[in-house]
């Protein structure tokens, strides 16, 4: 096999290749992609939760979660507020312009995906979503040896 087509490299290149794609679509927004994934998270989830959860799920520092809801904050796209039932906690909530923002993200992500798939008929963009998943289990897989 030639190093050109190896897939290692490959995939690689293809997941920078999207990656900074849809960066630069979340850029026309001044969105980072891990504020992106918090006002998704928020919406998929009633558009309101714990900080402790959204933290959970991040998978960060407590102060890095401070810094990406604090910028979210003074863009007026998530309001925090204390817990009415527990006043050590604290809620994250979207607000109209954070719903509004997230639905411009999706719209993005929506167009980086079309972006990803030009060319490829419904079934090849089906086969694709198949063996990239069946390779993601093979690596997690070892992962876990």
């Amino acid at each position: 096999m030639h190093c050109g087509n190896a897939l290692g490299p490959m995939l690689g290149r293809c997941a920078h290749l999207a990656r900074e794609r849809m960066d630069a679509r979340m850029s026309r927004f001044g969105m980072t992609p891990a504020q992106t994934h918090v006002l998704r998270y928020l919406r998929q989830n009633g558009g309101q939760m714990p900080q402790r959860e959204l933290l959970e799920n991040l998978k960060v520092k407590p102060s890095t979660v401070n810094g990406i809801l604090d910028r979210m904050e003074e863009k007026g796209l998530v309001e925090r507020s204390v817990s009415g039932t527990d006043a050590r906690q604290r809620v994250v909530a979207l607000t109209p312009a954070g719903l509004e923002r997230e639905a411009e993200a999706k719209q993005s992500f929506l167009e980086a995906e079309a972006l990803i798939a030009k060319g490829l008929t419904e079934k090849e963009t089906e086969t694709l979503r198949t063996l990239l998943e069946r390779v993601i289990h093979n690596l997690e897989e070892d992962r876990n040896l």
